[in-house]
């Protein structure tokens, strides 16, 4: 895994740049200032503007947050960027981003008409997806291809190895974290129920 300043890391750049033009076109449609969005989702108005203008990544719980301030599904801020309609989607076409240091969320495919998204998630030693838990009107199932992740669920942490599987109930606050010395990866497939 490459960290923003890597090769990988001016690919997640643009699509950090792209994202946060999709959440401003989307706020913007809805009328909504920043002010407004600011203060339903307690971020500060410049964290949300270095956001919009790609300047400032955001964790997975502000992405979470400034959906459901726009009151749309996460994976409905990705659907602005490049899309192929073929079948197969190329590593190099899967919008990426680095969430928190160390973490990069790469969204390998996004069907909001099936309410269907599968997201690879790498995460370094030592990292995890910030302090703020997330939730899902959906539930989330999830694959752990490598390493060890651990996955704080309400009060319970449940420890996951290679192969390993769990579901997320809906509304069920979460967040993932790799404990180890070594990278771990997961493949998440939050549904909506919109299919």
């Amino acid at each position: 895994m490459t960290g923003l300043n890597g090769a990988q890391g001016t690919e997640a750049e643009q699509t950090m740049r792209r994202l946060g033009a999709e959440i401003r076109r989307i706020r913007r449609s809805r009328g909504l200032t920043l002010q407004e969005i600011a203060e339903r989702t307690g971020l500060s108005v410049s964290m949300l503007s270095m956001l919009e203008r790609g300047v400032a990544g955001g964790s997975v719980g502000t992405l979470v947050a400034v959906s459901a301030a726009l009151d749309i599904q996460i994976a409905q801020l990705f659907q602005g960027l490049p899309e192929d309609s073929s079948p197969v989607r190329r590593r190099g076409d899967q919008p990426q981003i680095e969430p928190t240091p160390g973490v990069l969320r790469r969204t390998v495919h996004h069907d909001p008409a099936k309410g269907l998204e599968m997201v690879a998630l790498a995460l370094a030693p030592g990292t995890d997806t910030g302090p703020d838990r997330i939730h899902h009107d959906g539930p989330e199932y999830l694959l752990v291809t490598a390493g060890r992740l651990t996955v704080d669920c309400a009060d319970t942490r449940h420890v996951l190895e290679t192969g390993d599987g769990m579901r997320v109930d809906p509304g069920v606050l979460h967040r993932f974290g790799n404990d180890t010395t070594e990278p771990a990866e997961v493949i998440l497939v939050p549904l909506t129920g919109t299919g």
